[in-house]
């Protein structure tokens, strides 16, 4: 008996059971459902979405009309009868941003229920295009509900926050790099990379009466230029008609260029290909063979920051194989490549010469830029400097410019190095650092004054970087007593230049190393007196030929100039020179004409003048006042000191070059260039003898730096 009444409540209650599972969980209900048997609810909820979404969905203007393709939604209809979308994937934000627009329309229906409680529930369907309203119900594509186990990702989202849930979507929010490109470099604090045939192309535009431009501290930033020329329209005049993909990149374009809404990016091959012959050397050809990536950018309107990467063989003229030679650093490696650096041998006569330059460019407000970087910096309105030249190769730097009213105030703060074997320590290079100060300062409309000063120091007693010499508002001069004789040694300068005309100026520099005025007053020529000026002039559209430069630069400096007692406080960085290529003791005339039409341009130079050289025979060991690393203590005499003593030379270096620019985008040239060079000096010695040769050698390259072959 008990073992039949307790079957009897298990059938009861199973039977009871399953009706319930007949309707605990009941979908939600549009208005138009309402009637509809239980079993048919889903299908007519589907219908009913589909209907809404016919009707609703407009397909964006950025979509072509006949988009084919699909788009996957998870929705849920919440348990208020609310429509709400967990994840959409299309292949355009604008389609997305129109399904979340649909749904938003949906009206609010009867939630599903469960036991009778009202309840969420989750769907997912796939809607493709084209959307066909005369679809037959069989051919709609089901709406499935997101059946999910509780390690499902779905069961994750269901769960995540309103603001988890975009976060999961942001990459797919983020706007995508399609905006055209439209040349941003033009008005950002990227420097023009400084050459002297790029750099005339503006030269004219900047120096007209009535500007307030400081045309000394270079390289230049497109933003300051971009006040007086028009790269963007002077680029469209240059543009060839190009429809393939690669001939605008030959031609017009950066080989990759990428610019959203507030980043841009140009990457650009480096090529400098050279062949050519020395009449004068005992091998076959020279050539140089550069490969490296130019890369420029900007992140918002107040980041830029450029980097280039070199590579290179190479094999030059025998007079400049024998300078680089000369030049050679403490170690195994043969030479120093002038303004590059340190060369590995390669092959039998030529280097492997290595170079890196980059930087970061910031303006946290109007008047002032920051940058930090790689590189070298040049003072100066002339072909030479006096103050500071990029001769030397490369070295980090930290620099200001400020900028305000008529002023603009460039401090410069170096890391250099001194590679000659007695300079180093335990097998290291020696550090030593330079801070410069460059204060331009338009007078008038016509007249603009600059002041310079500079001093160098090393790492004496462990001082490192002397916090004294952060301060940009000092004189160097005294901080130098204070920290002792010998501690470091300054520099003072000044500039001018004077606008006769739209299309003439005039300027000049002037150095001082040394000053006693005992001495420079007692016409004695004392050693002391420790000077170097320079007068020069320019002529744009000389003689009413448009595009054609003219100049005239007259640069001296005496013996000693920017030389030191101690071994390693002089001006010069990598056993180059800091300001001047030929470093003191030294005439100098420079006559070049510019000129150029469209894409091509020509050049024509002439550089003469009077040295002295040391003597170094083992007998006359004596400093004569022209190599800026011997001690001055070295000399042979205090008084009757004059340019030119020691082994006095004559130098003659003409040159002319034709080329065409390839691509003004990546600045890419082809050239051809012809240079003739003598060198005759009173007496011969194992460095200094007598040279004459004609170099011609032809090639493309990106230019991006100056060469200086004129040695």
């Amino acid at each position: 008996m008990k073992t039949f009444i307790l079957g009897l409540l298990l059938c009861t209650s199973a039977v009871i059971y399953a009706q319930d599972t007949t309707d605990y969980h009941i979908p939600p209900r549009f208005e138009n459902c309402q009637d509809t048997e239980i079993k048919q609810l889903d299908y007519c909820f589907n219908q009913e979405v589909y209907k809404i979404i016919y009707s609703e969905f407009k397909l964006p203007d950025s979509i072509d009309k006949n988009y084919t393709g699909q788009m996957a939604i998870i929705f849920e209809v919440t348990k208020d009868g609310n429509f709400k979308t967990i994840y959409i994937d299309a292949h355009s934000k604008d389609l997305k941003e129109e399904a979340k627009r649909v749904f938003e329309a949906f009206p609010t229906i009867q939630p599903a229920t469960y036991n009778g409680n009202p309840t969420f529930k989750q769907y997912s369907f796939n809607l493709y295009f084209p959307l066909n309203q005369k679809n037959t119900p069989q051919a709609l594509p089901s709406i499935t509900e997101a059946k999910m186990d509780s390690n499902s990702d779905l069961n994750q989202i269901e769960q995540l926050t309103d603001l988890q849930q975009k976060a999961k979507q942001e990459f797919d929010s983020v706007q995508k790099a399609t905006t055209k490109y439209t040349n941003k470099a033009y008005t950002s604090q990227i420097n023009i990379p400084f050459s002297h045939e790029n750099y005339f192309r503006f030269d004219q535009d900047i120096n007209r009466i009535g500007t307030n431009s400081h045309t000394a501290s270079k390289p230049y930033r497109y933003e300051d230029v971009s006040n007086y020329y028009d790269f963007s329209a002077e680029n469209l005049k240059l543009q060839k008609d190009a429809e393939s993909w690669l001939g605008r990149k030959l031609w017009n374009e950066h080989l990759a260029q990428i610019q959203g809404e507030d980043y841009w990016f140009t990457v650009d091959p480096i090529l400098d290909l050279q062949l050519g012959k020395d009449t004068d050397a005992d091998f076959g050809t020279t050539y140089n063979n550069t490969r490296g990536l130019y890369i420029q950018g900007g992140l918002g309107s107040k980041l830029s920051f450029s980097a280039s990467v070199f590579e290179s063989q190479g094999r030059f003229a025998q007079y400049y194989n024998q300078y680089a030679e000369s030049l050679k650093a403490f170690g195994p490696d043969p030479a120093i490549i002038p303004g590059r650096g340190i060369a590995k041998r390669f092959k039998e006569d030529a280097y492997d010469y290595p170079a890196a330059e980059a930087y970061l460019s910031y303006t946290p407000a109007k008047f002032l830029n920051v940058q930090f970087g790689h590189g070298k910096q040049f003072i100066g309105d002339g072909y030479r400097s006096l103050l500071q030249s990029d001769v030397a190769s490369p070295y980090p730097f930290l620099k200001l410019n400020t900028t305000f009213w008529k002023i603009k105030y460039t401090n410069t703060w170096t890391w250099l190095k001194d590679v000659r074997d007695a300079a180093v320590v335990d097998k290291a290079f020696r550090t030593k650092y330079i801070a410069n100060h460059y204060l331009s300062w338009n007078v008038s409309k016509r007249f603009n004054l600059g002041l310079f000063e500079s001093v160098i120091w090393e790492n004496t007693n462990d001082r490192g970087f002397d916090i004294n010499y952060l301060n940009p508002l000092i004189f160097f001069r005294a901080i130098e007593f204070e920290t002792g004789q010998g501690a470091g040694n300054a520099i003072l300068g000044a500039s001018g230049k004077y606008k006769l005309s739209d299309n003439a100026n005039v300027y000049g520099q002037f150095i001082l190393d040394e000053f006693s005025l005992n001495d420079v007053t007692g016409g004695n020529k004392s050693w002391k007196n420790k000077f170097g000026f320079q007068l020069g002039a320019k002529y744009y559209n000389a003689f009413k030929v448009k595009n054609l430069m003219l100049q005239a630069e007259y640069n001296q400096v005496r013996p000693y100039t920017y030389s030191h007692n101690t071994i390693v406080l002089n001006y010069a960085h990598n056993n180059q020179p800091m300001a001047h290529l030929w470093g003191a003791n030294f005439r100098e005339l420079v006559l070049i004409g510019r000129y150029q039409k469209d894409r091509w341009f020509g050049e024509a130079k002439l550089v003469t003048g009077i040295r002295g050289f040391d003597v170094n025979d083992g007998m006359d060991n004596f400093s004569y006042g022209g190599d800026v690393y011997q001690d001055y203590n070295d000399r042979p005499f205090d008084t009757g000191v004059t340019i030119g003593q020691g082994i006095k030379t004559t130098s003659v270096n003409a040159s002319a070059q034709l080329g065409y620019l390839v691509n003004p985008a990546s600045n890419l040239k082809a050239f051809v260039n012809l240079s003739y060079r003598n060198f005759n000096p009173e007496a011969q010695t194992a460095s200094v003898y007598n040279n004459s040769t004609v170099w011609i050698n032809f090639g493309i390259r990106t230019d991006l730096f100056n060469w200086y072959f004129d040695l």
